[in-house]
């Protein structure tokens, strides 16, 4: 059985509820697909529908598309409920592997032949999790980045049993859906965004547990530094400008050598007592008395302005 053609497809499941399922859900109900999800948590829906919620004034902001609403949101008391009439799964179980192994053969044996699987796992393998699952060809990773209704980015990647067509229909799907998809070309754990990220985490960290910078000193480092550039030209091309008339070439000449310099520390520190409690508190200082929902608040607003003011989103930025 073939799969539905990516821009006809109307209805998804999504498996598992949380922070990053829970963001799918959104994404794809502002997008106006009827969405099904199931989660085996006792409170899943009640905390689901916050979430979509709490969401909705962004995703307005975004723009909806037509016919888009939270009531067509549907939690299934099962997952082969959920997928009984998917044509197109994404699942965002935890992140643990022989979980995912299990999971993902269990949603294999019970949605109807043809339809792709993805997984939004931040960090393993598909060749790893499609194991057990008795038609593992069409199993894909699509990776989001956090928010899933807010941050345009999924990194799609087969395993070494995935079928090519599953990671093509995927990543049209994606794009249809309102994404910006990168495919990889082979597999790399952490995928290509974490990696570079948790390189960011780990050398951040190394200067907290040496008293070298603070949690505030380490975000405006970024905030009020690199991260407005990065918000619409990557690091590589940056780079390349620092080179001057002469772009990367001259620039790879010049610093090149500083590569040998101790500018970094990529094994991560020893995540000991002190060096949590000081996380923990430097963060705790940083939010300033504000709540959870109000910082998530005050972040997708941050994201929706800098995706105007970068042209990537009509509108004035408010």
């Amino acid at each position: 059985m073939s799969p539905t053609p990516p821009p006809s497809v109307r209805r998804v499941a999504c498996i598992g509820a949380g922070v990053i399922g829970g963001g799918w859900v959104a994404h794809f109900l502002a997008r106006g697909y009827d969405v099904t999800a199931w989660d085996p948590a006792p409170d899943a829906e009640d905390k689901l529908r916050r979430l979509v919620t709490a969401a909705w004034p962004a995703l307005e902001q975004l723009g909806l598309a037509e016919g888009a609403s939270p009531d067509r949101l549907t939690m299934a008391p099962t997952l082969a409920d959920a997928v009984a009439d998917a044509e197109f799964v994404q699942e965002s179980a935890p992140e643990k592997l022989e979980l995912k192994r299990d999971l993902l053969a269990q949603l294999d044996a019970a949605t109807p032949p043809g339809v792709v699987i993805a997984s939004s796992t931040s960090g393993y393998p598909m060749t790893d999790m499609q194991t057990a699952a008795a038609t593992p060809g069409r199993l894909v990773v699509g990776h989001p980045f956090n928010p899933p209704y807010l941050i345009p980015l999924v990194e799609v990647v087969g395993g070494e049993r995935t079928d090519r067509t599953a990671v093509e229909w995927a990543a049209e799907f994606y794009e249809a859906a309102g994404k910006s998809v990168i495919i990889m070309d082979r597999e790399l754990p952490g995928f290509i965004a974490n990696r570079l990220q948790e390189a960011l985490w780990r050398e951040a960290l190394h200067m907290v547990a040496n008293g070298e910078a603070t949690v505030e000193d380490i975000d405006t480092s970024i905030t009020e530094g690199p991260g407005l550039r990065w918000a619409f030209m990557g690091p590589m091309l940056t780079f390349a400008l620092a080179g001057g008339e002469g772009g990367m070439a001259h620039m790879l000449d010049h610093f090149g050598p500083s590569l040998k310099s101790p500018w970094t520390r990529l094994e991560a520190p020893e995540l000991d007592r002190a060096l949590r409690d000081a996380v923990v508190d430097g963060c705790d200082r940083a939010a300033d008395g504000r709540t959870y929902a109000q910082l998530v608040a005050e972040r997708d607003q941050g994201v929706i302005d800098v995706l105007r003011a970068t042209g990537r989103l009509d509108g004035p930025a408010r």
